[in-house]
């Protein structure tokens, strides 16, 4: 078994720290610290784990020397040398993180014959290219709005909420199979969409209201009815996109409506209401999860808000990040996309002032890229949970180390465990009646892979 590890003051970055070797071990005692692995039952298949590719981390990266350009694109997308990073999010036109605001067509064009992603092609298009020549296989990629066009809208305007107007849900529909056929002719495949980013927050920056009627009214009767008509039935719905404290009622008012559900893969959700709280309301996910089993549960944002600069040392950026995974995954998740992969020394561009963390911050002034701890955070899953990996048990019998696991498809199991504590802690790693003593180093990450001949 190898062990993979980041730890708090050491040099220690998802690096090899240890191989061990199982031995006989039956009952444990009582006193004994035990992280116990049972790969007989099985859960959800994992779909992958990414980033978004923002219109700022596209502005960013370009802003860099070529080689600290290339150096980026490895470490997030190159599996060997990198994190292996197998999805992608982006915007429908602009969002938060844009230099500017902007859509796709013209105003009033309600047969959207002005339609056109050239903004796209000099930053975003080129970026999303080189990240899948650099994975050696197209990204998943899942698509949001963050508002329709303002002349769509009831407040007509991009910004500050508003709502879309009833006679465009149908332009506003036929928008989205614009925009996926447009970008697959571009070489970039679609995997998803969802409906609508934040549907409950009227930001001073791209937002749209949608009640949980208005959403389940545009799915069931023109959003679902035109991806079937045009063909485009395998790309994944995600409804909600919001946060985990109000997800239970969104899905239910949702998928308890036979016309909508039809088209609803699955339900997505954010961190912003919840992260700074030790719980984060996880519960809800399995809520979720217990009502509604088929239904596939993706993280689809968060990240650490109100930048500074001065803070991109600071370690527990990491461990918000190996808290919410581990959790998220064990109440059911099956993809994790983190916000921005790549943003300026500012905490952005961003067209609204609202600067964030990113997990590598990009010194535009001296070419330089900065890794903070959750760039090898997010890396202690991603190297190593394989898409199409299958969560397993793995259960802990102390609160001071937290854990997950999966099976990848070659048999492989990966075990995750985090230790936010100030002090070492020794446990077994017990699958079936074999165990190996594992070392937990103070605030640290580490990720064990067992091979199928190591037991």
């Amino acid at each position: 078994m190898r062990v993979y590890t980041t730890a708090k003051d050491t040099m220690y970055r998802l690096t090899q720290t240890a191989i061990l070797e199982f031995v006989d071990f039956k009952q444990p005692q009582e006193t004994q610290v035990c992280v116990f692995v049972d790969s007989s039952k099985t859960f959800q298949t994992i779909v992958g784990i990414g980033g978004a590719i923002t219109d700022a981390a596209a502005e960013t990266v370009a802003k860099l020397p070529v080689n600290q350009q290339q150096a980026l694109i490895r470490a997030y997308y190159d599996r060997e040398q990198g994190i292996g990073y197998t999805m992608a999010r982006i915007s429908i036109h602009s969002c938060d993180f844009s230099s500017d605001s902007y859509a796709y067509v013209q105003e009033n064009y309600i047969n959207l014959t002005s339609f056109s992603i050239a903004h796209d092609e000099t930053y975003r298009i080129p970026f999303i290219k080189k990240a899948m020549q650099m994975a050696g296989e197209p990204l998943a990629v899942l698509a949001s709005p963050w508002s329709p066009p303002a002349w769509m809208k009831t407040n007509a305007s991009m910004l500050k909420g508003g709502r879309l107007l009833p006679e465009y849900r149908q332009s506003w529909a036929n928008y989205f199979i614009k925009f996926i056929h447009t970008y697959e002719n571009a070489g970039i495949p679609i995997w998803g969409v969802t409906v609508q980013n934040e549907p409950m927050a009227s930001q001073m920056w791209e937002s749209c209201l949608f009640t949980s009627e208005e959403e389940s009214d545009f799915i069931g009767n023109y959003l679902g009815v035109a991806l079937h008509q045009n063909g485009l039935q395998d790309k994944k719905v995600i409804a909600w996109d919001h946060n985990r404290d109000l997800i239970y009622q969104r899905a239910c008012a949702v998928l308890n409506n036979v016309n909508t559900a039809q088209y609803v893969w699955g339900i997505g959700y954010h961190w912003y209401e919840t992260w700074t709280g030790s719980d984060m309301l996880f519960e809800n996910l399995k809520r979720v999860k217990e009502a509604f089993p088929a239904t596939h549960l993706i993280f689809t944002e968060g990240c650490i808000e109100k930048f500074d600069f001065n803070r991109i040392n600071e370690w527990k950026l990491g461990e918000v990040y190996g808290h919410s995974m581990i959790n998220d995954f064990n109440a059911g998740a099956c993809a994790w996309l983190d916000w921005n992969v790549l943003l300026d020394e500012t905490g952005g561009p961003n067209h609204v002032g609202n600067f964030c963390f990113a997990p590598i911050i990009a010194d535009t002034r001296s070419g330089e890229l900065h890794y903070t701890s959750s760039y090898y955070y997010l890396g202690h899953f991603s190297k190593f949970v394989k898409s199409n990996a299958k969560r397993i048990i793995s259960a802990s019998n102390r609160d001071s180390l937290q854990t997950t696991a999966f099976i990848n498809s070659d048999g492989s199991t990966v075990v995750i465990v985090l230790n936010t504590t100030e002090v070492e802690i020794d446990y077994y790693l017990c699958i079936k009646d074999k165990a190996a003593t594992v070392k937990s180093l103070p605030r640290s990450i580490s990720t064990l892979v067992i091979n199928t001949n190591d037991i």
